[in-house]
Order: C-alpha cells, then structure tokens, then sequence
C-alpha cells in the first residue's frame, strides 16, 4: 500500500478522506475552510501581539507538515490555538494592543510546548493512547481549559473599557458574534468571528473616521504595503522561565487533537486511532516551524470539524489547497496590513466572546462526559485548579516563577492522580474535542 492514498473521485454523497471530488469542487470547498476558520486564526495573534500575516502563513504550512505526518488520512487543517494566549500573556506582560515588542521568550516557549508534543506522539506511536486518558479524564482536561479562559478574564475586560464610544462599538461587536452565532443561518454562523469583526469594525469607521468620538482608523499602512513580499520572521529565545511556564500547554493540545481525530473517526465510520500519534507529531512538529519563524502555536479546529459535517466532504484534499491558499495569503504584506487595522475596542469585544466560551466550553465538556461532580475527587480537582488559574496563583521557586496557568495545570494532573489511589481503573469518560 502505497503511503498517500489514490484519491478516486468520490460517486458518492459522503466524499471520504481517501477519496476526492472533481477538482473544480474541491478548489472552492478548501477555500470555504480556510474562510471558516480563519476568523479565529486571525483573532488569536492579534490577542496575543503576534503578526497575523506570519500565523496565516504557518498555520498553512502546519497543516501541510500534519497532512505529511498523517499519510494524506485524517483530514485537519491547523489554526492558532487559543491555549496559549494566557501563557504568552503571562511571559511578555502584552498590553493588548499593537505588536508584542517582546515575543522572542514566547517563540521559544512555544517550540518547548511544540517539542513536549512531538514527543507525546512518539510515545503515542509506540504505547497507544490508554495512558493519556488515564492521567487526563475530561475532569482534568475542562478544568484546565476553564482555567485558561478566566485567567484571561482581566485582559478581555480591560480590552472593553474606555471612553463611552470604546465600550458601545465593544459591546456591538460582542453581542454581534452572540447573536449571529445564535440566531444566523448556517453560512453565517460558521464565519460570526468574521461577522462580528466587520460589524465593529463600521461602527468605528462611523464612530471614529466619521463623527471623531474614538480614534479613527489609519490606512497609511495599508496603503503603503505591497501586494506580494517576505513576511517579517521573528527570531525565538530560549529563556527557561518562560520554557517551562508555556510547555504544559501541550497537554491541552494533545487533549485537543486526541478528540478530533477520534470524531472524524466517528463522523466517517472509519478507526482513526492509528493514526493519534501521528497526528500528535505532526502538530508538534507544525508548532515548533511556527515558533521558529514568529508564529503562534498551532492546533486542530472545530470549525473545520462543523463544515465538514454538513458538508459530508471529507477529503484530505480539501486541507491542502485551504493550507496553499494560506501560505499565499502569508505572503501579501496587503494582506496583514489590513488585519492590523482592525481597531481595538472590536478587538476587546471579541476577546470577551471567545475567552468566555473557552471556559464555557468545558462546562459543556463536563455535562457530555457526565463527570460527577458530587465524587470529591472531581470537585477538588476543578475547584482547586480554577481556583489557582482564575487567581493566577504563582509560585516562586528561587529566581523562577511559575504563572496561574502553569500551577493550575500541575495542580490538576497531581491532585487528580492523588485522589485516585486505590480507587481502581473507572471509566473516564470520553476525550475533549477542541
């Protein structure tokens, strides 16, 4: 058997990962991803400081390195993960607005986190997953995850406040992405981030450019950039402190991407775990190339997950031209010019939405995987790791300090493990879909 698939044309309604549709179809349908998820993959750098053109760009050839990694099998197409905002925060004190002046500590965290993975793949690929659901129980993986988004909480908050004007156009855009996702049909529900974006971004047009009540939005960058040019690479540093602090965060990916591949595994009717490990390699690897260079860290997406569903296309073909499309659009200068522009009170309102629910998610994750939380085991394990994340309870060692998220992740993983001696191997539930 050879080590990509063939690819026949699909006679089918459910087109499968091995399988393709007439290339006039799947040209249009990788661009359809890519639009589905770029709102988020844009979003997350801008939080975080990062250049949008450089995570647009690796998050295309990260793809393309886990397409590789997974024989052409498990269709994924990976964007900016959300996880490390909090830890990239922490390390480089960003203000929230404009460029991380100080991401060189961050790119070499991120490698860390991006190495750490890779070698959970390797391990992955010679044991078998079991391990992995044994010390990260959906009790553990939520609680983490909700961690991460109320550590963040000051930082959305800080983003709406301001003049009257700031707070309406963020407010706008935040009950915008609300509602859209809520109420809109399909088409726009799967682009709200997009949505919402451009609804704020109006409102200061006409707020700021118009009437004067906010600052108004400056196109002398755009109208300056060139269509076509390198993207501005940003060198890492290796710094231990910020190492450690940002490494863990690859627990909450292999959480992520174990969940993904095991529902496309299910959406498609095909056993998908043999290919867990490669899958934990391959965004590792894609994680490291995109520290390397000035990139976020990268993980699978549900949004690709939704269209797929209701698409019923499948095919791991679809990823590759969605990551060519990326590549390219990493190397227009125009392109990230325009992503710069976007003001800051839109961007405040967005950081409200999405940190919100990425602690709202794992209440989700919680009631699907029915964890009983009258066991005092789980209430300790959450309450303890909220408690500590929220808090952003850091513990000095010396000259070095570990932030909230660091020490609510450890507290997690240890004091689940703790309550667990001699209660036997129970069902742990199913793992977390990002």
């Amino acid at each position: 058997m050879s080590y990509f698939p063939r690819w026949p044309v699909a006679r089918s309604e459910t087109v499968l990962p091995e399988q393709r549709l007439p290339w006039a179809a799947t040209v249009p349908m990788g661009i359809q991803h890519l639009v589905a998820m770029s709102g988020s993959t844009i979003l997350g750098p801008l939080l975080m400081g990062f250049d949008p053109n450089l995570a647009i760009l690796f998050s295309g050839i990260g793809t393309l390195i886990f397409f590789i990694c997974t024989a052409g099998r498990v269709p994924s197409y990976l964007g900016s993960s959300f996880s490390f905002i909090a830890v990239v925060i922490a390390v480089t004190g960003y203000a929230g607005t404009g460029p991380n002046p100080d991401i060189g500590p961050a790119l070499g965290g991120i490698i860390a986190a991006g190495a750490l993975y890779a070698l959970i793949g390797v391990v992955v690929m010679v044991t078998g997953t079991g391990w992995i659901e044994r010390l990260m129980p959906p009790a553990v993986t939520g609680a983490i995850g909700a961690a991460i988004g109320l550590n963040l909480a000051p930082v959305a908050v800080q983003g709406t406040q301001g003049t009257g004007p700031h707070v309406i156009v963020a407010l706008l855009t935040l009950f915008s992405v609300a509602v859209i996702s809520t109420f809109g049909p399909l088409a726009l529900r799967r682009v709200s981030i997009l949505v919402g974006i451009a609804i704020g971004y109006v409102a200061v047009l006409v707020m700021g450019n118009g009437m004067g009540l906010l600052p108004p939005v400056d196109f002398s960058e755009l109208s300056q950039a060139s269509w076509f040019g390198m993207p501005a690479f940003r060198s890492p540093e290796f710094v231990p402190e910020a190492m450690v602090l940002i490494a863990p965060v690859a627990l909450i990916l292999v959480a992520e991407n174990l969940g993904h591949i095991k529902a496309i595994g299910a959406m498609t009717g095909q056993n998908m775990d043999r290919f867990i490990g490669r899958g934990f390699l391959g965004d590792g690897i894609a994680t490291m190339v995109s520290g390397s260079g000035g990139g976020t860290g990268v993980t699978t997406y549900v949004e690709n997950m939704g269209v797929m569903a209701v698409t019923r296309v499948f095919s791991t073909l679809v990823f590759v031209i969605a990551a060519l499309v990326a590549i390219g659009l990493g190397f227009s200068p125009k392109f990230g010019a325009l992503l710069r522009t976007i003001p800051a009170p839109v961007l405040g309102g967005l950081a409200v939405a999405v940190f919100g629910l990425i602690a709202a998610a794992m209440i989700r994750l919680w009631v699907d995987n029915r964890v009983d939380f009258s066991e005092p085991r789980n209430l300790f394990t959450v309450g303890i790791t909220l408690v500590f994340g929220s808090g952003n309870f850091t513990l000095n060692i010396g000259s070095f300090a570990l932030g909230g998220i660091g020490t609510a992740t450890f507290a997690a993983l240890i004091v689940y493990q703790v309550l667990s001696i001699g209660r036997g191997r129970e069902a742990q539930g199913k793992p977390v879909i990002h």
